[in-house]
C-alpha cells in the first residue's frame, strides 16, 4: 500500500512588477533542505539558484524565473518563506548607534513590501530626440543593492546593455533584442556623462524589497530606525543585516 501524499495549501499574490496575480504554496521539507544546504555553503551561485528553483517549484512552474526581476523574485520567496515556516522572523539587527551591538528582534513578514523610490522612472530621457525604456534586471545579473555608480566600467556597460528595452528616436522605436551586443555598446559609448548619470539613478531608484523597523541597543536604550533591504536581511545572520 502506498503511503499517502499530503496536500499543501495555496495562496495568491501580486507580483510588483506588473499586478499580476500568482498562486504559490509553502515549499516542502526536501525543498527547505536544498535551501538550507545552498546557505551552508555560502556559496552565492547555489543560493541564488536554489531560491529560483524554489520560487519556480512553488509557483508551479507558471513563472519564468530567469526573466523575473530581482526583487518580485525576492518578494515571491519572502512570502513563500512566511507560509511556509512562520510569518514571524527572529532576527539580529546591528544597532546603528554604536555599530557594534546586535539587538533582537521579531518582523512579521506579512508586512514586508516592496517599496518604490518616488524619484524612480523606467523611462530615461537622453535628450529631446532620444528616450530610453528600461527593463529590471534579474537576479543573476545585478544585485539590487550595488550602487551603480560604484561598479566597474565595463560592469556596469554589460548591465546598462542588457536592462535597455527600447531606444525612441523621435517616433522611430528601435527594440534592444534587435541589435548586437557590440551595437548596444557603440550607442552607450556614445552617451554623455549627463546622460549616464541619467542611467545611473534609474538603477539606484529601482523598487527594492524593504522594511522600516524600530531597534533598541540593549547597552545603551537608545532607539533606532532600520532600513531592512534585500531578501539576505530576513534571514537570521547578523552579517546579512544592512542599516
Amino acid at each position: 500500500m502506498a503511503l499517502p501524499i499530503l496536500e499543501t495549501a495555496t495562496y495568491e499574490l501580486t507580483l510588483p512588477s506588473t499586478d499580476v496575480q500568482v498562486k504559490y504554496r509553502p515549499f516542502l521539507v526536501k525543498e527547505e533542505k536544498l535551501l538550507l544546504m545552498a546557505l551552508e555553503s555560502n556559496d552565492n551561485k547555489q543560493i541564488t539558484q536554489s531560491l529560483k528553483d524554489i520560487v519556480h517549484a512553488c509557483t508551479f512552474g507558471s513563472i519564468n524565473v530567469d526573466a523575473l526581476p530581482t526583487f518580485d523574485l525576492e518578494y515571491i520567496f519572502l512570502n513563500i518563506r512566511a507560509k511556509s515556516v512562520g510569518e514571524i522572523a527572529k532576527l539580529k539587527v546591528l544597532c546603528p548607534d554604536d555599530n557594534e551591538t546586535y539587538a533582537s528582534v521579531e518582523v512579521d513578514l506579512s508586512k514586508v513590501e516592496v517599496q518604490v523610490d518616488e524619484n524612480h522612472n523606467n523611462e530615461v530621457q537622453i535628450n529631446d530626440k532620444v528616450k530610453l525604456l528600461m527593463k529590471y534586471p534579474t537576479i543573476d545579473s545585478f544585485d539590487p543593492q550595488t550602487d551603480a555608480t560604484q561598479l566597474k566600467t565595463n560592469q556596469l556597460f554589460d548591465i546598462i546593455g542588457n536592462s535597455i528595452y527600447q531606444i525612441y528616436e523621435g517616433e522611430t522605436v528601435h527594440n534592444a533584442k534587435d541589435y548586437t551586443k557590440e551595437e548596444l555598446q557603440s550607442f552607450i559609448e556614445s552617451l554623455t556623462s549627463e546622460h549616464f548619470v541619467k542611467i545611473q539613478t534609474f538603477f539606484n531608484t529601482m523598487p527594492r524589497l524593504a522594511h522600516d523597523i524600530e531597534v533598541e541597543n540593549p547597552k545603551t536604550k537608545v532607539k533606532s530606525k532600520v532600513t531592512l533591504q534585500g531578501l539576505a536581511s530576513f534571514f537570521v545572520s547578523p552579517s546579512h543585516m544592512t542599516t
